[in-house]
């Protein structure tokens, strides 16, 4: 994960992350979880949502990497707002599959035109509650090569995701979380998925927390400033 390499479609992503921004379409918001911008529901820009709740570059090109890195094929992610994230998750393996999930309907709107633009047509989103939509998705994949867990940030649910999502991990599979020092409930659920069994080496890159559950690898926990 060292190395630096540009890719292409960093630069498409993030001109398209541009275009997003100087948007001046608002949408209407249906919130059914905690998202990583504190706010209730309603009319917002999409210049603000992407401003605010995208993931930054620096993180997207490490999710990105990871996934080159690892060879994922199989990918999910839980909560796919404006797309960006989805982008950088998939375009490594544009012949894996990848689902995404995303609660609210005017924004998978946006991501589905986000996908559209980019030909990322081995992306599959469903629209609903992750509560309703996980398990359908789990089992269309059979088995999971990286989870992205950030659309819902309340302590118990985040748990509960990650206890749904662990009978389809294999030893390589990686789980990856967003925003786990958002909130002290956030902080509660990351200690606490650290602390489960099947968790091997675990990264704190203090935005970020990533989970290893590979069997031969000693129960190790890194703090790392990224």
């Amino acid at each position: 994960m060292q190395e630096k390499h540009p890719y292409y479609d960093f630069e498409r992503i993030e001109a398209w992350r541009k275009a997003l921004l100087r948007s001046k379409q608002t949408v209407e918001i249906t919130d059914l979880g905690a998202g990583s911008v504190k706010t209730s529901s309603g009319k917002r820009k999409i210049s603000h949502i992407v401003k605010n709740g995208a993931i930054p570059r620096k993180y997207g090109e490490l999710l990105f990497r990871m996934a080159t890195r690892f060879k994922t094929k199989n990918i999910l992610e839980l909560g796919t707002s404006a797309g960006i994230s989805t982008l950088y998750l998939s375009l490594a393996h544009k012949k894996g599959k990848t689902i995404t999930i995303e609660g609210c309907p005017q924004l998978a709107k946006v991501a589905e035109a986000t996908f559209d633009r980019l030909e990322a047509r081995h992306i599959t989103l469903i629209n609903g509650s992750f509560h309703k939509k996980l398990e359908k998705a789990l089992k269309d994949l059979n088995s999971v090569d990286m989870v992205f867990f950030d659309g819902d940030h309340h302590e118990q649910s985040t748990i509960e995701y990650f206890h749904q999502c662990l009978p389809y991990i294999h030893n390589d599979t990686i789980f990856i979380f967003d925003d786990i020092h958002w909130s002290p409930g956030m902080e509660r659920a990351w200690n606490a998925i650290t602390q489960h069994p099947k968790a091997t080496v675990t990264l704190d890159l203090l935005r970020l927390g990533i989970i290893f559950f590979r069997k031969e690898s000693p129960k190790e926990h890194f703090i790392i400033k990224y």
